[in-house]
């Protein structure tokens, strides 16, 4: 029996564009022929190949002659294997109550990783060593999980941004405790644009431990990468990547996607509209009576209250999140293709379905 003939279709409308997630982008162009060049013949399998090999040059350039970076498929993955790999089996990691490995990773750093988060209210997603030391005790006590790390977030998951000043109070606090310091940096690159300032200046140049590179929010197809900055803190990382199932086979196709992001400008392209594109709705928000800012934009995120009937009605229009509900709370998010069309269209839905 023959099987059925089947045809590959476009199953979605290209021009529609949401606020939900820059999940929801696709792959930059110049990602997809990065992928179309890397594709063809044989490559050694496991990391041995020759993208993999070349990309530990490119992320040299950002983060120092030390670095080295371990590519894995997603950034729920990027964070446990970095944070198993600078714990023991008895040890704790502090972060912002808010933080995504506290909030939207299903309890994989818990479950996943063995590891034991102590939480920290923040008013503004942004640790301090202030609230640090709410969490930094009794390492010598057996009945506490050990602090053995702090996870910061840059930008954090309410689009909030840390100085390089800050990064640096954090990471000598913590260091000296005893602990490591590790960043999500899955909008690392919208951080940078931000400040206009090198990765570095806000990572190794700062003195984070290690980092989870993001990829996918910006631009690729999916892949992100463990960068490990202190050498002298991580041990058994490519036991731990294995172990946790993120260490691909065909990884020259994720390592290729990372290295047409950051062998040239392309993140820093793609960071900077999507945070202009957060700047422009954050104004046309603003001029929006009834509808309430959150938190300071300084990425491609606006936070924002208005009333519940109301974001219903403009999610059947445009799709995006509530962030908390009971509050009416939102999150609209931009990504490197949001234009200013999808701007200005969205602003004046907004205002209509304010105005019944």
């Amino acid at each position: 029996m023959n099987p059925p003939k089947t045809d590959a279709r476009r199953h979605h409308d290209p021009e529609v564009r949401g606020f939900a997630s820059d999940n929801y982008a696709g792959a930059h162009p110049e990602v997809l022929a990065a992928l179309a060049l890397a594709n063809g013949g044989h490559q050694v399998s496991y990391g041995e190949d020759a993208y993999t090999e070349n990309l530990q040059s490119v992320v040299r350039s950002h983060f120092g002659p030390t670095a080295e970076a371990f590519p894995v498929f997603n950034g729920t993955g990027a964070n446990v294997v970095a944070l198993q790999a600078v714990t023991d089996r008895w040890g704790a990691v502090i972060c912002a109550e808010s933080a995504h490995i506290n909030v939207d990773e299903c309890g994989a750093p818990e479950r996943v990783g063995g590891l034991k988060l102590l939480t920290v209210p923040t008013p503004d997603g942004k640790l301090t060593p202030e609230l640090i030391d709410r969490q930094a005790y009794g390492w010598d006590d057996e009945h506490r999980a050990m602090p053995q790390v702090v996870s910061i977030a840059q930008a954090t998951e309410l689009g909030t941004v840390y100085t390089p000043d800050e990064i640096r109070a954090i990471c000598e606090h913590a260091h000296a405790h005893g602990m490591k310091v590790h960043l999500d940096g899955s909008r690392l690159a919208n951080a940078a644009a931000t400040l206009n300032v090198p990765m570095r200046t806000l990572t190794n140049a700062a003195g984070v431990d290690l980092l989870s590179l993001g990829g996918t929010k910006n631009g690729a197809l999916f892949g992100e990468a463990v960068v490990v900055l202190n050498q002298d803190a991580v041990s058994h990382m490519k036991h731990l990547r294995k172990l946790s199932m993120q260490l691909a086979s065909k990884m020259r196709f994720v390592s290729v996607q990372l290295e047409a992001l950051f062998a040239r400008d392309l993140w820093l392209r793609n960071a900077r509209h999507a945070n202009e594109m957060g700047r422009r709705l954050a104004e046309g928000v603003r001029a929006v009576h009834g509808v309430e800012i959150l938190y300071p934009v300084q990425a491609n995120v606006v936070f924002a209250r208005l009333p519940h009937e109301v974001s219903e009605r403009l999610q059947k229009r445009f799709r995006f999140y509530f962030w908390d509900e009971a509050a009416g709370d939102v999150r609209w998010m931009c990504a490197y293709d949001t234009t200013e069309e999808d701007v200005e269209a969205f602003v004046a839905a907004l205002k209509e379905e304010m105005a019944r």
